[in-house]
């Protein structure tokens, strides 16, 4: 036996005495549950995403999140909620044809809360009647708190603005906030909560006192 030969003779029996080293499986990570477009319109299943919305005119209104659909979006609404951050928030932009616009605690559109802001999370859900979206500005990572609802189908909006949740009830009470950018007498959230949280209606605001008409008011018109 040569000295090449007997070389490759004993490189073979050392790989035979090693003992075999199993390949670690890298497991694979699970594949994303398929996101449902159904949106279950009954509000005694999984109160703890149904977001409650008692406003000024008098109305509720419930919307199912849908943490399927943008679970970023869903945690911060709840978060927020959860806090108090909606509560006498007015409806600041509210376009008749299109949409209520709401979440702004300064009422002026520019302000939001103190967390940073979401990561987009479009998704392919269409924007029917009683959607309700992000609102962000012209970059797409910088919702905040700001979210508006639809009040007919508006499908250039899929896509472009992150889809979360859907009215399931109160709808006609969307339809009753004023309109107006801002609107001269708007709609305000007055208490928003979890439904989960049991929480009791507000009371209705008190009427506004009739104002007493006197001579001298009426001497000191400007009217003609």
């Amino acid at each position: 036996m040569n000295r090449r030969t007997f070389t490759a003779f004993a490189l073979g029996l050392s790989l035979a005495a090693m003992p075999a080293v199993a390949k670690e499986k890298v497991a694979e990570a699970p594949a994303p549950a398929p996101m449902s477009a159904v949106v279950n319109p009954d509000p005694s299943v999984d109160p703890d995403n149904i977001l409650v919305l008692d406003l000024s005119n008098g109305g509720r209104v419930m919307i199912r999140l849908m943490p399927s659909w943008a679970p970023g979006h869903v945690e911060r609404i709840k978060t927020l909620t959860k806090q108090g951050f909606y509560n006498g928030v007015i409806f600041h932009r509210v376009i008749d044809g299109f949409m209520a616009q709401t979440g702004d605690p300064t009422g002026t559109g520019t302000g939001g809360s103190p967390l940073p802001d979401l990561k987009a999370e479009f998704n392919y859900m269409p924007h029917v009647r009683g959607t309700v979206s992000m609102a962000r500005t012209d970059q797409p990572d910088t919702a905040n708190s700001q979210f508006f609802i639809v009040f007919y189908p508006r499908f250039a909006l899929d896509h472009r603005y992150t889809n979360f949740g859907r009215v399931i009830a109160g709808m006609d009470v969307v339809d009753a906030i004023q309109r107006g950018e801002p609107p001269a007498n708007p709609t305000k959230i007055v208490q928003a909560s979890m439904l989960s949280e049991n929480k009791p209606r507000p009371a209705a605001p008190a009427p506004a006192a009739p104002t007493s008409i006197t001579a001298d008011m009426l001497s000191n018109s400007k009217s003609n």
